[in-house]
């Protein structure tokens, strides 16, 4: 195990991982808004449990609002809380990521 963890540590394995979490960061969100309505302010929390890592709480503010503009997600008020929701186009282009990454990975 240990030598496992060495290997992830190696400078390619680290610039894979950025690029697949922070560098992907509406992947999560619109995972997570498929489950559920969600909160933006727990929603580093959530990412950090459910994928292993913990993004920075003003990007995931700054994706929110980037996926929001996209038509991805929308948003409403409950009491004074923002809660966001995926829309159809949002399920669909999540498809299409999967979709990509299964080809992607039955090719490396």
């Amino acid at each position: 195990m240990a030598a496992y963890k060495m290997r992830l540590s190696s400078k390619p394995i680290k610039r894979l991982k950025k690029l697949l979490t922070s560098g992907n960061l509406w992947l999560y969100i619109l995972s997570l808004a498929r489950q559920k309505e969600i909160y933006a302010y727990e929603l580093d929390k959530e990412i950090e449990k459910e994928f292993f890592f913990k993004p920075n709480k003003i990007m995931v503010y700054v994706v929110l609002y980037k996926i929001e503009k996209e038509g991805l997600i929308t948003s409403e008020y409950h009491e004074r809380r923002k809660y966001y929701k995926i829309t159809q186009k949002g399920l669909e282009t999540l498809d299409l990521a999967r979709e990509y990454f299964t080809i992607l990975s039955n090719k490396l």
